[in-house]
């Protein structure tokens, strides 16, 4: 079987414009949080004069809430960050003009397919607990078994293995040697895809030249780096924002209960995530539209000011 990506790396060779991303699940309404992660995001691709697209990662089906994904976009617009059509996207909404992973499942059965044919994917029946037992580090158990694929999560053996990358906010990081080194889940035993796949597969096929997220995402980055080196395809940038975390350090989420954010009145929410970026509104700007201070945040956007802390407390 040829390379699933023969395309993408003839256009990666060519292309030379920014291209970003926001890539939400629908579990629930965003919260400040996601708010900041999405405008660091549209702020780093508008300043570099790039496109800025919206993905609905609905993969895991079993945490989707009925309407999120259309309130997550709806919300997007109100505070001011219109997102571009994906002339890539394979199978684009009439509505939404952005990928939704859910209709992409065909398209990574193929990858998967490919990865079989390499002799890179192996079955595996150990459980959480199991793992975790071990040291909660998977240690190549069931690699050669043989065990059946259906019925059993599917992982991955990685030839070569990245253990670091540079970060363009925070200088090299490296990963734990045994979290880069597992063999890591790409199919559920529950037949969903895991993200560290999708993920990937979604980031080649737009095109993304630049990642930038919350920083709890960082500790994944090289097995994705390590995905990208086994595609033959050359990687984004990775661009990890801080964290708004409570007063426990907890960060803010869905699955911590954080309060979401307010369509109806964006204004405040949408400063209060400017100051935390270390762009603070002063007095003279309060009186500006959403989108004017959108076109504000777009021209003074400056990612060396960015705090390097990977959390900042948000009362």
């Amino acid at each position: 079987m040829s390379s699933p990506f023969i395309s993408q790396q003839s256009f990666f060779k060519t292309n030379t414009q920014y291209r970003g991303r926001f890539a939400p699940s629908p579990s629930g309404d965003l919260h400040f949080g996601s708010l900041v992660a999405a405008l660091g995001s549209f702020l780093q691709a508008k300043k570099n004069d790039g496109q800025w697209f919206v993905r609905i990662e609905d993969i895991d089906k079993p945490r989707e809430q009925l309407g999120a994904a259309e309130q997550i976009l709806a919300t997007l617009n109100s505070f001011g960050m219109h997102w571009d059509t994906d002339s890539l996207t394979h199978s684009p909404t009439d509505n939404q003009r952005c990928i939704v992973q859910s209709q992409r499942i065909e398209r990574y059965e193929h990858v998967l397919e490919h990865l079989i044919t390499l002799d890179r994917i192996y079955a595996c029946q150990c459980t959480r607990k199991q793992i975790k037992q071990l040291g909660d580090v998977y240690t190549g158990t069931c690699r050669d078994l043989c065990l059946p694929f259906k019925g059993n999560a599917l992982r991955v053996q990685l030839p070569n293995v990245i253990t670091a990358f540079e970060d363009v906010l925070h200088g090299m990081t490296h990963s734990a040697h045994s979290f880069a080194h597992e063999d890591f889940i790409v199919k559920r035993k529950d037949d969903l895809f895991a993200y560290q796949l999708v993920v990937v597969v979604d980031d080649i096929d737009q095109g993304i030249t630049e990642v930038v997220r919350g920083a709890d995402i960082m500790p994944l980055t090289c097995r994705q780096l390590s995905l990208y080196q086994l595609f033959d395809v050359p990687p984004p940038s990775y661009l990890h924002l801080p964290l708004a975390v409570n007063q426990s350090g907890l960060k803010l989420s869905k699955q911590n209960h954080a309060s979401p954010i307010n369509s109806a009145n964006p204004k405040p929410e949408l400063i209060k995530a400017f100051e935390f970026l270390s762009l603070p509104i002063h007095e003279q700007l309060q009186d500006l539209t959403v989108d004017e201070l959108i076109l504000w945040g777009i021209k003074h956007w400056d990612v060396s000011r960015l705090p390097k802390q990977q959390e900042i407390y948000v009362p």
